[in-house]
């Protein structure tokens, strides 16, 4: 009896504490040996339950891999915060270069679809996320949010959700425009004429940017404007012509690498002004810089500003789901989303009623956009050739 057993337990996959009790009550054999020998047998079959037990639980997951957008700055507190709080499970972080962020990390995810490496994605935008979305590369999660939360901050599915979003301004050089009364007031002034290669405007085809151009194509209808050169009429009102207004801008505008070099040639005097996100443009502020902020479009009748929120996801077939469970819920907690608020990119909370607020909130409320998200990303691979074939030419 002794012998059989201890060859069972040898057996690199012991089964489950039911199966080893069904086995040793369905053995003659061995139920006669624990009746002719108690004093031997007894004990070693409550160490066989033991050892059947320990085989049920599963084993504790030592690292999760996550791939992030997010800036390097910001995301390395709050990850190693986890860390911190998670003794025994390591945050194994893949970050990737400012401009092309965003979309080299969801070609890697694309890339390794069938062998996944990555666990969790800590995207700085919504789009690209979706994209992974529509692919079937992200699992379904029960997200740790209220009910309240904006329905179009987070997936049907279940499969991502917006936290912590960042505001697309206008970052103006004061010394260059001292009179305030003819700061630009909207967005569309990029393709403007009389701003000629005196406004910047980070590549178009990459991060926030991206997915700015995919929001003005896909919500052209609801854009007021009565710019001759980029209108069109819709519906008996002026709105704004997608492909005119890029070619415009492409014109007009300076194209620069990213958001934080926009807000650094505007902050240097190189550019009167520029658009970029308020965590590069919060840096230029508080350093001092002559620079101010404007939240676009806020006028009456106007588009509103666009918060793009960071997304989280956990990848489909994610090699340690356990973990990647616990980073993602770590990441959405209100927690964070203060932190982030509260910390050098001045993010502005999604969590209702949360507690801390953007410190660039200030005491007028801003008006946000409202955006339908999926019906962007549906729009963007024709939005992107459209613009690489007129910014590329440049």
């Amino acid at each position: 009896m002794v012998t059989s057993l201890q060859k069972k337990l040898a057996q690199k996959d012991r089964p489950c504490i039911f199966q080893w009790a069904s086995w040793s009550i369905c053995s003659n054999s061995d139920a006669y040996l624990l009746t002719s020998g108690m004093q031997h047998s007894l004990v070693f079959f409550v160490l066989v339950l033991f050892a059947g037990a320990i085989g049920c639980v599963p084993r504790k997951e030592k690292s999760v891999v996550l791939y992030s957008a997010a800036d390097r700055e910001f995301a390395t507190p709050i990850l190693d915060a986890f860390d911190r709080n998670n003794t025994g499970t390591e945050v194994s972080r893949q970050f990737d270069v400012e401009a092309s962020k965003t979309l080299g990390l969801v070609t890697r995810i694309e890339r390794e679809k069938d062998r996944p490496r990555c666990d969790v994605f800590w995207n700085n935008e919504i789009i690209h996320t979706i994209r992974l979305q529509k692919q079937g590369l992200l699992a379904k999660h029960r997200w740790q949010v209220p009910d309240s939360w904006p329905k179009n901050y987070r997936a049907k599915d279940g499969t991502w959700i917006g936290f912590a979003a960042r505001a697309r301004v206008l970052l103006v050089n004061k010394e260059k425009l001292p009179d305030a009364t003819k700061w630009p007031k909207s967005v569309l002034e990029l393709a403007d004429a009389k701003w000629h290669h005196r406004a910047g405007v980070a590549y178009p085809l990459y991060g926030t940017t991206a997915t700015h151009m995919a929001i003005i194509a896909s919500h052209a209808e609801s854009i007021a404007c009565s710019e001759p050169a980029y209108s069109a009429s819709s519906a008996g009102k002026s709105v704004i012509d997608v492909s005119k207004w890029t070619s415009a801008m492409a014109e007009h505008a300076v194209v620069l690498g990213g958001n934080k070099q926009v807000a650094l040639a505007v902050s240097s005097g190189e550019l009167d002004w520029g658009l970029t996100d308020t965590d590069d443009a919060v840096i230029e502020i508080e350093s001092g810089r002559p620079v101010a902020l404007v939240f676009p479009d806020q006028e009456a009748g106007g588009f509103g500003t666009l918060f793009i929120p960071n997304t989280v996801s956990i990848l489909a077939k994610s090699p340690n789901p356990i973990a990647a469970s616990a980073l993602a819920d770590y990441l959405v907690s209100e927690k964070v989303e203060g932190r982030l608020a509260m910390g050098n990119s001045a993010q502005f909370p999604i969590w209702p009623e949360a507690k801390q607020r953007s410190r660039l909130e200030g005491d007028a409320k801003v008006r946000w956009a409202e955006i339908d998200f999926e019906k962007a990303a549906e729009v963007w691979p024709t939005v992107s050739s459209s613009l690489k074939e007129k910014f590329d030419s440049k």
